[in-house]
């Protein structure tokens, strides 16, 4: 029974086939059916024969089902199973709300919230009874120091780090045309400062990774002439290092010589049709003094624009370290950016995705507690990259010590992805996220560019009616007291009692006085690696 049930169909569509061959003759018509049936035919003689796929040797023909459920399975669960809430990356809900605030459609919300108010993951804001009016619809934070010769005005919200090459040329273009209708920057991403980032006059942050696309000779190494060259162009307003990103910490990355087209490897400044290599780590430097002497360099080249470090936070003692490092030499970076262990990338090996890297919350909170601990805060801008996509994530990591928020993946939402997760496939349905030309055409930059543009505008409207709530006047007077979360059914505080918020100073006057102290104490200028055996440290001191 269990042998003629896996063969039902394909014993089927034998006895067919022999039907239609031998009344063929006498009824022409029949044949027609052969169209369908012969190559379900085919096919079964394949399977049976076949040794490479175990289901359709023994179910032949209809294993094939298996294989057609697996393929619709995304869309089956975007589409119909999950709910508005529960989706990943980005739930449905999170989606639409990009989507419609992009397209200029209804963003509010009818018969109440649909959030549980009281899971254990819930927060809130707390808002006051004598509100404030919404003033600033379109906050700013000024971008320098006394090391700045041309200081910048950033938006509190802006496109994080996407790479040409990673992104269609059209969707560059898109998101730079956003940017220079909603005055925000954009961010190059490591893959180099292309035309497309140019062609609109948005204002845009440059990002050099290890391996200086754009900025490199012929052995990938930084080229200061080319980096001067590019960076003093007028839409260049900042200059960033990339040490790590989020979803791939410490990995680096390859783009396949199939990928790398005459016009990427124009702006990349390497060989055409050539695997192009991200190293892990910087040629240019090794220790944190290094470093920062690296940012002075770039600074100087630029012309005196802002220059900052963009990291997704592993080592605690590391972070200290280029404080320590700070504080010997008298260099300064403008702003300094945390990237959320959740945030995104074209293809990132899944369990460094999954599991390597801080997420973004503790990682913001430590490098706020850094800065503040060090009284460094006030001279260097703190800037938050990961899930954000609506004016409750940008008032929330303010309050955590965000001076401004960047996003990606909300932005290519706003310019008509749908989360298909092709983009390591070169298969993007949008054209947002592929380097086929044809694909690419469904994305016109100057009807996707102004719904970026009007994305940007709307979240900062719900950021400012937040803050208004709130009893503000500037999202820069968030603070941590003013984020509730439920710690459980019966019980929520403020944040500032679950997580540790360091005073001004602290960390040099009476680090010993902290939890930071024995990553402090192991922290060197000189070194990213700790003075002495941390780990034996620790465990001499317990006991």
């Amino acid at each position: 029974m269990n042998f003629f049930s896996r063969y039902l169909v394909f014993i089927l569509v034998i006895i067919l086939n022999v039907i239609v061959v031998y009344y063929g003759s006498t009824y022409p018509f029949i044949y027609a059916v052969l169209f369908l049936i012969g190559p379900l035919l085919v096919v079964g003689f394949y399977d049976i024969t076949q040794n490479k796929w175990t289901v359709t040797r023994n179910y032949p023909i209809t294993g094939h089902l298996r294989t057609f459920f697996y393929w619709v399975r995304p869309y089956l669960r975007s589409y119909i199973v999950e709910d508005d809430l529960t989706g990943t990356p980005f739930s449905y809900r999170a989606r639409n709300l990009v989507h419609a605030r992009a397209r200029g459609n209804i963003d509010t919300q009818p018969f109440g919230t649909e959030q549980n108010a009281y899971d254990e993951s819930y927060r809130w804001i707390i808002h006051s009874i004598v509100p404030e009016e919404c003033l600033d619809k379109s906050p700013r934070v000024d971008v320098g120091n006394d090391q700045t010769k041309k200081p910048y005005s950033a938006s509190v919200f802006n496109i994080s780090a996407m790479s040409f090459g990673a992104l269609s040329a059209n969707a560059i273009e898109a998101l730079n045309f956003g940017a220079k209708q909603g005055g925000f920057y954009h961010d190059t991403g490591e893959g180099g400062l292309s035309p497309y980032h140019l062609k609109h006059g948005g204002d845009i942050v440059w990002e050099l990774g290890s391996g200086y696309f754009g900025a490199r000779d012929k052995n990938g190494n930084f080229d200061p002439e080319l980096f001067k060259d590019q960076s003093s162009v007028d839409e260049v307003k900042m200059t960033e290092i990339k040490l790590s990103q989020g979803a791939k910490p410490g990995h680096g990355g390859l783009l396949p010589a199939a990928k790398v087209t005459e016009e990427i490897a124009r702006v990349r400044k390497v060989p055409p049709y050539e695997d192009c290599l991200s190293p892990r780590r910087h040629k240019a430097f090794s220790t944190p003094i290094e470093m920062l002497e690296f940012a002075a360099q770039m600074r100087d080249l630029s012309g005196g624009k802002p220059v900052g470090i963009k990291l997704c936070i592993g080592k605690p003692y590391e972070v200290f370290a280029i404080m320590k490092a700070i504080l010997k030499t008298g260099i300064k970076p403008e702003f300094i950016v945390v990237d959320g262990a959740e945030g995104g990338t074209g293809a990132a090996p899944e369990e460094l995705s999954d599991w390597v890297g801080m997420p973004l919350m503790d990682g913001l909170i430590l490098m706020r507690n850094a800065l503040v601990g060090t009284g460094l805060k006030s001279s260097i801008k703190l800037a938050a990259s990961g899930k954000i996509y609506s004016g409750m994530g940008l008032a929330y990591h303010m309050a955590l010590g965000a001076d401004w928020c960047n996003a990606a993946r909300a932005f290519m939402f706003s310019i008509g992805c749908i989360q298909s997760q092709r983009c390591h496939l070169d298969t993007c349905p949008t054209g947002v996220a592929t380097q086929d030309k044809l694909r690419q055409r469904a994305l016109v930059p100057k009807i996707q560019g102004p719904r970026a543009a009007r994305f940007h505008g709307k979240t900062l409207e719900a950021l400012a009616d937040i803050i208004a709530a709130v009893g503000l006047k500037h999202p820069s007077e968030l603070k941590p007291y003013h984020l509730m979360h439920r710690v459980g059914p019966e019980k929520s505080q403020t944040i500032d009692t679950i997580h540790t918020f360091l005073p001004e100073g602290i960390l040099c006057e009476a680090p010993e006085d902290t939890i930071y102290a024995d990553w402090w104490k192991v922290a060197q200028a000189d070194s990213f690696q700790p003075a002495f055996d941390f780990h034996e440290y620790r465990v001499r001191a317990r006991n």
